[in-house]
């Protein structure tokens, strides 16, 4: 028997989605699982589908709709017409290169007198600081333009005011409680901002300055902001996907040197990129030059109009992002080892491996802690948070990832009294703090988890998308997938659950039979699947047998001949499927509950699944239906079973018949 590795969460369908998806179909002359998976991410209606598949820039908002753009255009072009100098100030990732190189391009056209300012990320850390302000006042700057950075630089703003330069704030991180009191602020996601899409990247508010200051958008450099929208992990909806959308285009055509430098140095064909290739393939070479070296490098790839200047900014970079990968292997290699360290002390401790992994190191490099975290989360599904220690001054500089459930920026604000500082999102974060703070950090962190999360959100989700069937998976489907790329955060490759296809044939491939390929079939139809790094489940399939897949369709082309292929993302395979309880199985559950009449909820379902054998999703569901019928009772954390309870049937209970159907329908081993 092979289990899935993970909950298998398929998104809802509704009675009427067929009717809409058939109508969708029609109407825009498109395959049925194409309409279907329209329907299925919101876009129902006509105009709605058609925008999504085929809107331009004739769908991108009034720039003047952000707060504060009014002032900031107001106050440059007072800069412009006053020959003041202006410096733009960004940050060193992706997202704040892709933003200075924009603004770069945009002020050379409009004839600004400027210059550029990244701060070093090893000597200088995140955000502005008090000596790149001097470094302005020294140089002459009257005005500084920020972007990517500056919503949290109250302290640095307030100097920059004494030394008489104004700023001008664009970002698009979370807002603190108390703005720096700038010129101007251009965010997005300030509360008061009556801007209709708070997912812009840095550079996409930097492109919305930019529409304002120019009149018009300028789509001649979407490329720039599609490089800065997909490696900050930026939805790819509403008017990102536009401008993703118009930049892959622009891509593949590109007058930008140093695009065209980089995609030789990648060795990507511009003419066939996509976001995975911009996402795996440009983004880390642009990110290595802030990690590694200076960010300014990547600056002056995207900005130079010289082939054999850029030709060598490329391959510096890609020789840094070689370096960058090696360091990245030792550094994750010394936090296996911290890590393993910490779960046999608490298991020889008989108590709970920590909620949260804290990692932290002497030399390890700060500009790729953030990757070694997303690998670690990527391996045992927590929150981690890696810190490189200085070990002269024991401060701590750490980036982190987070599982869905745990929003770390609410998390570092609970810790604020321990931290420097910090800033980021839900999902990824910075902070910085001394060593002597680290064990309380730690522990805080860990109840924080434990308050927060319920035993299911300790498990990983896979999202499906839509049942297919192996008829459905043909190459013509498929190809028309295509339009609804761009695909990445928000709006992700289709993920399709093929149920109880015949498993024809399977064999291992590839060096140390490391991956797998099976053959699948329904009647006539036939598709193979591929699972990379799971050639060793071969010793458990056997040929003939239904097997449940879940995966994402593509076309594999080989000499000349295309076939649809389904990329195998999680397995189930043998083994007793997914039973709905009976009533008999319903009265054992609540026999328990009478025993214990009131209990804790946190950790209620994980102990009952124990007692009755059943799934803890399923036992959810049980306890759903019970409260329903008004057996039980919620009492603020308790569960609380009604003493004498009204008789009700089970085929009274909404919820029951919905899960019964469900099951029914799915016979999955997990569901979420």
């Amino acid at each position: 028997m092979i289990q899935a590795k993970t909950r298998w969460n398929l998104a809802p369908w509704g009675k009427d989605d067929d009717q809409q998806a058939k109508l969708l179909s029609d109407q825009l002359d498109i395959p049925p699982l194409v309409a279907k998976l329209l329907v299925q991410r919101g876009y129902k209606e006509k105009e709605a589908a058609e925008t999504f598949l085929r809107g331009g820039a004739d769908q991108l908002y009034d720039p003047y709709l952000l707060k504060g753009m009014k002032e900031a255009v107001a106050r440059i072009k007072q800069a412009s017409d006053n020959k003041e100098f202006i410096r733009i100030y960004g940050d060193y990732d992706a997202d704040g290169v892709s933003s200075t190189s924009l603004l770069i391009h945009v002020f050379r056209e409009l004839g600004y007198h400027f210059d550029y300012y990244i701060p070093h990320r090893a000597l200088e850390g995140y955000g502005m600081n008090r000596g790149a302000i001097d470094l302005a006042a020294a140089a002459g700057v009257r005005l500084i333009v920020t972007v990517d950075t500056g919503i949290s630089a109250y302290e640095q703003i307030e100097y920059a005011k004494e030394l008489g330069i104004d700023v001008v704030v664009t970002d698009h991180h979370e807002p603190p409680e108390q703005l720096p009191d700038a010129v101007a602020v251009v965010n997005p996601k300030q509360e008061d901002c009556p801007y209709p899409f708070k997912g812009l990247a840095g550079v996409g508010v930097a492109f919305k300055l930019a529409h304002a200051l120019m009149e018009r958008p300028p789509m001649e450099w979407t490329d720039i902001v599609c490089l800065g929208t997909i490696a900050d992990i930026m939805p790819l909806t509403d008017e990102n996907r536009v401008l993703v959308r118009a930049g892959l285009q622009q891509l593949q055509d590109t007058s930008n040197t140093g695009f065209r430098a980089l995609s030789e140095a990648c060795g990507i064909e511009l003419d066939q990129v996509t976001s995975t290739t911009v996402a795996f393939g440009m983004a880390p070479r642009i990110n290595a030059a802030g990690r590694l070296d200076h960010a300014k490098r990547a600056v002056e790839l995207l900005t130079t109009g010289d082939y054999d200047e850029a030709i060598r900014s490329a391959s510096s970079l890609d020789v840094l992002n070689k370096e960058r990968q090696r360091i990245v292997e030792g550094i994750v290699k010394e936090a296996e080892q911290q890590w393993q360290g910490k779960r046999e002390a608490a298991q020889a401790s008989s108590v709970p491996e920590p909620a949260v992994i804290v990692l932290a190191g002497e030399g390890w490099n700060v500009g790729v802690i953030g990757i070694v975290a997303s690998k670690m989360l990527e391996r045992y599904y927590k929150p981690v948070i890696v810190l490189g220690i200085d070990a002269e001054s024991g401060m701590c500089k750490g980036s982190a990832r987070s599982i869905e459930g745990y929003d770390l920026h609410a998390a570092l604000t609970e810790c604020d009294s321990l931290l420097d500082h910090y800033g980021g999102h839900q999902a990824a974060a910075g902070m910085s703090l001394h060593r002597d703070q680290l064990p309380a950090f730690e522990q805080k962190l860990g109840e924080l988890a434990m308050e927060w999360l319920t035993e299911q959100d300790w498990i990983p989700k896979t999202a499906i998308d839509l049942i297919c069937s192996v008829e459905d998976a043909s190459v013509h489907t498929i190809s028309q997938l295509a339009q609804l790329e761009p695909f990445g955060a928000g709006n992700p490759s289709p993920r399709l659950l093929l149920q109880s296809a015949e498993l024809a044939d399977y064999r291992t491939m590839g060096k140390e039979s490391r991956h797998l390929k099976l053959s699948l079939r329904k009647g006539r139809a036939a598709l193979d699947a591929v699972g990379f790094g799971m050639g060793e489940l071969s010793e458990q399939l056997r040929s003939g047998l239904p097997v449940n897949l879940v995966g994402e369709l593509s076309i594999n082309e080989w000499n000349g001949q295309r076939k649809a292929q389904l990329q195998i993302h999680d397995i189930h395979f043998g083994g007793e499927l997914m039973r709905f309880p009976e009533r008999e199985h319903f009265g054992q559950v609540y026999q328990m509950l009478r025993r214990m009449r009131r209990m804790p909820m946190n950790g209620l379902e994980s102990q009952l699944s124990q007692q009755s054998g059943w799934h803890e999703q399923t036992v959810k569901v049980m306890i759903e239906v019970f409260r329903e019928l008004g057996f039980i009772e919620i009492d603020g954390t308790h569960l609380v079973v009604v003493e004498t309870p009204e008789k009700r049937d089970l085929a009274t209970s909404e919820k029951y018949q919905a899960a019964k159907l469900e099951a029914e329908r799915l016979r999955m081993p997990y569901v979420g």
